[in-house]
């Protein structure tokens, strides 16, 4: 086999894994106003012993004058790769989280976090929360000068979207400690859900496209904490989580549950989304075709996607929502 041709990764013996770099290409930022692009992007640090990072991405159009009327919101983004591959810098990410500035003209900081196995879960919850601390009293120019902190989203894709719930969570009953950035809403784009009992779409969809039943107990396996099943609180959102949805409907929290149909995530996505329903949570779904995390593929279904977290995200402004 080539490189190309290797699976993404591989467990090894001794239960440690070996990614192959070469499956997700990476891209490098383009800071530079002079470049081709139509967005700008650089990495800043967050945390130097854990190794954690932001890419940031932004409008060039934005940044051309320096005391802008209207300053852009914010979209905090995490990865998907199932806790365990991919990054801010592969070009999967970045290209969508260009596609997101550019087409919904907002500033994106994108989280580098932690990967299992080497740091299992909470680890890369407590680096999604990290990341909001350091962005409300952060000094960077991009967002001192063009970012409306008030005006804030968390969303991911995949492994990215549990995070993002779960980093909701860890700072839904506290949102004062992080003024003046002010969270409106949770944006849940092809939710990574597991669970011990296997549903109807995970068994007509096991070898349907681009996340298999495979990979995702593989993935659960390697990122749960060590003897944990997929019905710990951190895989099966539903099992237990009255309270947590409980949570996000008394901070005042909006959510949004971005799924496929040809997903085979899809019925715990969906018994997800009803169960904040039910629990009084201000929900909007929008369900699609295509397969786990197609509008990173797909720049039309993308497009699709990007209209409704217009919409979204302009109902919070149009309530005066204000956490």
């Amino acid at each position: 086999m080539s490189d190309n041709q290797s699976p993404p990764i591989v467990i090894n013996p001794d239960g440690s894994v070996t990614r192959n770099i070469s499956f997700f290409p990476s891209s490098l930022p383009t800071p530079d106003e002079n470049s081709d692009t139509l967005v700008l992007s650089k990495d800043v640090t967050i945390n130097n012993i854990n190794k954690t990072w932001v890419r940031i991405h932004i409008p060039k159009q934005s940044t051309r004058n320096n005391n802008p009327v209207k300053k852009l919101p914010v979209i905090v983004y995490y990865h998907g790769g199932g806790f365990l591959m991919l990054s801010a810098s592969s070009t999967l990410t970045h290209d969508f989280c260009n596609e997101l500035a550019k087409n919904l003209s907002v500033i994106v900081v994108s989280v580098d976090y932690r990967l299992a196995p080497e740091h299992r879960l909470p680890a890369a919850y407590e680096d999604g929360v990290e990341a909001l601390h350091w962005i409300k009293s952060s000094q960077d120019p991009w967002l001192i000068n063009f970012a409306d902190l008030s005006n804030c989203y968390l969303m991911g894709t995949s492994a990215g979207a549990n995070l993002a719930y779960h980093a909701g969570l860890r700072v839904s009953q506290k949102l004062d400690e992080l003024e003046p950035l002010k969270i409106k809403g949770l944006i849940l784009h092809h939710l990574f859900i597991g669970g011990v009992e296997r549903t109807g779409s995970e068994i007509h969809l096991a070898e349907a496209g681009s996340l298999t039943l495979f990979h995702s107990d593989m993935s659960w396996d390697l990122s749960l904490p060590i003897n944990a099943s997929r019905d710990h609180e951190y895989s099966n959102l539903i099992i237990g989580g009255s309270d947590d949805m409980g949570r996000i409907k008394d901070s005042g929290l909006r959510v949004m549950v971005s799924n496929c149909y040809g997903d085979l995530l899809i019925d715990r996505q969906m018994e997800f989304a009803k169960n904040l329903e039910l629990k009084g949570v201000m929900t909007e779904c929008f369900y699609g075709e295509g397969y786990h995390g197609i509008e990173l593929y797909d720049k039309s279904k993308a497009m699709k996607l990007f209209d409704v977290m217009s919409s979204f995200m302009s109902l919070s402004i149009n309530n005066g929502h204000n956490n």
